[in-house]
């Protein structure tokens, strides 16, 4: 290590054509550069560049003892992306991902997804690769401009803690990085909050800024079904959707309760409930409809008949309701606008008849209409 690394002074804008052009032959060549973030600063390396990521393992590994080396050496980097659309390089885009990208990107957050993007093979983990869009103006138009992946890691020595000025970062590594770009102190000076989403799995592996009650409520969404008693049709759409529900996320449904399911469903933020415009408090499902969930695999909802209340409906992310009588009373109960997230079950707006007072066949259609306005807009949620 021979003096501190070269600097250049960027600030948090639009980087220059020349800084780009500098950054991208740097790490074309597969070259090491430390970029600011809002979070600390990170080395980047090319992705899909064997020499430069081996290069900045060393560098990460730094002073460390041969066995935290080569713990160190095993740490994933994180693929830095300029855009919320490098979430569709994944084959299975989880609609949870891009609500959490649209809440909290560029921002703190780095997700860690199943699935190898092209490119990323050197760094991904067991399937998953950790990808994330800062904050940063410069590292932004940075990443913008280059037509090949980079991946980053925070920029500090082995056993001590990140750094988050560009002066701090350029003499502590000195001639093993090519270049430093100074973006100022980081305005955060925080790790990201790491989370690890999948099939089975929401899951924070290291906290940051960022709080898992916070990714949940942005991540899943409160769904309420509506029909007239709550006893027949939305209780069988409650129960019908947290199978789905559960199912898609990858959860064990097999010998559960709606109310089990309810907490693991909850781990993801999501929350299932259902209601009727003329319904009394707490009068149990029909015993049609709960044979036919029992068919279905699904168990019954955990609680009794709900009025409908507007306090209750307007803080849903979406309600459902089984006819389009039920929509106009809900939406008399709303101020104007307030009503908008209220909408048919059935994306095709048809209503789906009550099968009160009929026989077990008689709820078995009228589940099985339910199921498939359900999986119509199940790929919405989930």
């Amino acid at each position: 290590m021979s003096g501190p690394a070269p600097i250049q002074t960027a600030g948090d804008r639009k980087p220059r054509r020349a800084l780009r052009r500098r950054v991208a032959e740097l790490l074309g060549a597969g070259r090491l550069v430390a970029l600011p973030t809002e979070t600390v600063y990170g080395v980047a390396a090319r992705a899909d560049h064997p020499a430069a990521l081996a290069a900045l393992r060393q560098l990460k590994a730094g002073t460390a003892g041969a066995g935290q080396a080569a713990a160190r050496a095993e740490r994933p980097f994180t693929w830095h992306v300029a855009s919320a659309t490098a979430l569709e390089s994944f084959e299975h885009q989880l609609p949870l991902a891009r609500r959490l990208a649209e809440r909290f990107w560029p921002g703190p957050l780095t997700m860690v997804l199943e699935g190898v993007p092209p490119g990323l093979e050197a760094v991904a983990q067991a399937g998953w690769t950790g990808l994330r869009q800062v904050a940063q103006a410069t590292t932004l138009g940075l990443l913008a401009d280059l037509d090949f992946p980079v991946v980053a890691t925070s920029a500090n020595l082995a056993g001590e803690e990140p750094l988050t000025d560009a002066g701090a970062v350029a003499e502590a590594f000195g001639s093993g990085l090519d270049l430093v770009v100074d973006g100022g102190p980081c305005r955060l000076a925080q790790a990201s909050t790491v989370l690890a989403l999948g099939p089975g799995r929401f899951e924070v592996l290291r906290q940051g800024i960022l709080e898992g009650a916070s990714l949940r409520s942005a991540a899943g969404l409160s769904l309420t079904f509506v029909c007239t008693g709550n006893t027949c049709r939305s209780p069988m759409a409650e129960s019908l959707a947290r199978l789905r529900l559960a199912e898609r996320l990858g959860l064990r449904v097999a010998g559960k309760t709606g109310a089990e399911l309810d907490t693991e469903l909850a781990n993801f933020g999501f929350s299932l409930s259902s209601a009727g415009v003329f319904a009394s408090s707490g009068a149990p499902p029909a015993s049609q409809g709960l044979e036919v969930l029992a068919e279905f695999g699904a168990p019954p909802p955990p609680g009794g008949s709900t009025p409908a209340r507007a306090e209750d409906l307007a803080q849903r992310d979406h309600v459902f309701c089984l006819t389009r009588s039920h929509l106009e009373s809900l939406r008399l109960l709303l101020p104007p606008r307030a009503g908008e997230h209220i909408q048919l079950l059935d994306p095709e707006g048809a209503d789906i008849a009550d099968p009160v007072g009929g026989s077990v066949a008689v709820y078995r259609a009228c589940a099985s209409r339910i199921d498939e306005c359900l999986a119509a807009r199940l790929d919405d949620w989930a």
